[in-house]
């Protein structure tokens, strides 16, 4: 199971002291949302903040775009670092060129589902993609409960997945913790996003731990 902890619940007052934790883990990506205030109601990190990643993380960028129109910026966050980009599939009018514009700036390209965009939309792309992203909470902010729907949407893109003959992984962001890994990874999910769930605890390093402890 590939662990990326999600940078949005980090300490904002000492962010370069959650990186190190993360470099030091056993954490497998970083996970960074990126919104705009337009696509989500809630503004996070852009280029400067990328700039510093790139420069002070060790591990895979996973970059997670919730923003309007994403085309504009593919080439700038290839250049801030990102090894991973993720764009939603409600924000692109046309997604396959979107897609092969990540691939052709040498990153992998994922694609997200918002809670109420039914897998069936992914039908005609899931070939694509190297990574679907399925939301568990209507993004924007961090902390939010898990929504139960998405267990049986797992169950759903593995199936579509298998149907293609396609070669994506499954990613979950969401509400994930401890509590829920292990059903979420049984059900088919092969990357986990876990913010609060790390971030809050005494021991942020022993947490990371016990969740690669899931397979």
């Amino acid at each position: 199971m590939i662990l990326s902890p999600s940078l949005l619940s980090a300490n904002f007052a000492n962010l370069k002291a959650d990186i190190d934790m993360i470099n030091d883990s056993e954490a497998d990506w970083i996970h960074v949302d990126v919104m705009d205030g337009m696509f989500v109601p809630n503004i996070s990190f852009g280029f400067p903040i990328m700039e510093v990643l790139k420069k002070t993380c060790y591990k895979p960028l996973d970059v997670h775009l919730m923003i309007e129109d994403p085309d504009r910026y593919i080439s700038r966050f290839k250049e801030a670092g990102a090894n991973i980009l993720n764009v939603h599939y409600e924000a692109c009018t046309h997604l396959h060129r979107t897609i092969q514009r990540i691939k052709n700036e040498g990153m992998k390209a994922a694609v997200t589902l918002n809670p109420h965009t039914p897998v069936s939309s992914l039908e005609e792309i899931i070939q694509e993609v190297d990574m679907v992203l399925l939301m568990s909470v209507n993004p924007g902010f961090a902390a939010q409960k898990f929504i139960e729907n998405t267990y049986s949407k797992i169950e759903r893109t593995k199936e579509l997945i298998l149907k293609k003959n396609a070669n994506c992984l499954i990613q979950i962001d969401g509400g994930v913790n401890l509590s829920n890994a292990q059903k979420l990874v049984d059900l088919g999910a092969d990357s986990l996003v876990a913010g609060n769930a790390i971030f809050v605890t005494d021991n942020p390093l022993e947490t990371i731990a016990q969740f690669k402890q899931i397979n």
